[in-house]
């Protein structure tokens, strides 16, 4: 069932500030981390089914960055000592509504630049595989299938898409040779 509230997700969350060497400088709050463009940590999940078809979805008009914009992960901020590994698996969960997901393996760590505004934050993709059902957060997700890559790099020109999601996928693509 989707949410369609319209206040914003909750942005009380504290997250590490980080220098660019992701060495950890202090602590805020993540709507004044955002507020004042500070560096923080995030995790993206690339989740294939049995099939290798990629889990993609609709983020939910209240989320506070890239609202209604279609991303190819899952995933999300670092909380405040919590290490990269500990939150991919904990926002996978979350945002499949699902348990018992294997670890998310480690691909690759980018800095992450946003042109709009100039915030940036380090990020590490991961790929996990889950073959059972999923029931997606609704605050988190409007929409969602399981795209094969095909499909998806046919949606790439159409859909407005994460930039810093697509930015992973074209560098997740770039490692795995395609």
């Amino acid at each position: 069932m989707a949410d369609t509230s319209e206040e914003p997700l909750s942005a009380d969350e504290l997250l590490d500030i980080v220098d660019e060497r992701d060495e950890v400088v202090g602590q805020a709050r993540r709507d004044d981390a955002y507020a004042r463009g500070l560096r923080h940590r995030c995790a993206f999940i690339l989740v294939r089914d049995r099939e290798g078809r990629v889990f993609v979805h609709r983020r939910t008009a209240r989320k506070l960055v890239f609202p209604s914009h279609y991303d190819m992960f899952v995933g999300g901020v670092v909380g405040a000592g919590e290490s990269y590994d500990e939150a991919a698996l904990r926002e996978a969960e979350e945002e499949l509504g699902v348990r018992g997901l294997p670890a998310p393996l480690p691909r690759l760590k980018f800095l992450y630049t946003s042109p709009e505004s100039g915030h940036s934050w380090w990020s590490w993709v991961y790929e996990v595989r889950w073959d059972g059902p999923v029931e997606p957060q609704a605050s988190e997700i409007a929409w969602h299938a399981f795209l094969t890559e095909e499909e998806l790099d046919e949606r790439l020109a159409e859909w407005d898409w994460t930039p810093d999601g697509l930015d992973a996928y074209r560098r997740l693509r770039l490692l795995d040779g395609k």
